[in-house]
């Protein structure tokens, strides 16, 4: 089931949240891509005098053809709102992100912001997390990482390229998709995930979406 036209219509809703002078945190994936498309146009129209800050580079090559001005994430001491996808959004309004890879840059653009605005299709929601959890790892520590996640009842699968060279992140990192069955505690998951060494992010975000878009058929939308 496609929900093209329903991202279409709640990206454009979305910029309501945007003002002149924001700096404005753009995450990746599917809607992210389209709520960045329709932001360049904004402020064209508008003449905004807008900072945009990305968190890949496919997302950042998408926003440059759009001529937003960008900078990264040290640059800035704040973002006034980020707008991000997500791969799953469970009842207590946690998300999983990390699909793409990008989960620590995303993390900490959603620690920067003074709001946070997640925009997924229906299909995404959940009572309770039951999809695998991307944990973002440091190459020397893949060893001690697995094991330390398997006594935390994961089952662990290495992300791979498609002809099974290792998936690495754009911080030079790997990707650990950890499958723990039905996920009843996030929280603790992820902050016991987060403890172990070697660790950079887990793809459980801690901090909640302050808005939620959530995409249905026939283009149309409703807002958590």
């Amino acid at each position: 089931m496609s929900y093209d036209d329903a991202i279409e219509a709640l990206s454009t809703d979305a910029l309501k949240f945007v003002k002149d002078g924001f700096v404005v945190g753009l995450g990746s994936g599917r809607a992210a891509t389209v709520l960045v498309k329709s932001l360049s146009t904004l402020i064209k129209i508008k003449k905004y005098n807008i900072i945009g800050v990305p968190t890949s580079l496919q997302i950042k090559l998408i926003a440059q053809k759009g001529g937003i001005p960008l900078v990264e994430a040290d640059h800035v001491d704040h973002i006034d709102v980020v707008f991000d996808g997500a791969d799953q959004i469970d009842s207590q309004r946690f998300v999983i992100k990390g699909g793409g890879g990008a989960l620590l840059r995303e993390n900490i653009l959603f620690s920067l912001a003074k709001k946070v605005i997640v925009m997924a299709d229906k299909s995404k929601f959940v009572k309770n997390f039951t999809r695998s959890v991307p944990v973002e790892v440091h190459p020397l520590a893949r060893n001690s990482v697995t094991a330390a996640i398997k006594k935390l009842g994961g089952k662990i699968e290495l992300r791979s390229l498609d002809r099974g060279y290792p998936f690495f992140t754009e911080n030079g990192n790997i990707i650990l998709d950890c499958n723990f069955g039905v996920i009843k505690n996030p929280k603790e998951l992820s902050q016991k995930i987060k403890q172990i060494t070697g660790v950079m992010e887990s793809g459980i975000f801690i901090r909640k979406p302050d808005v939620i878009y959530r995409a249905k058929e026939k283009g149309k939308f409703d807002i958590i």
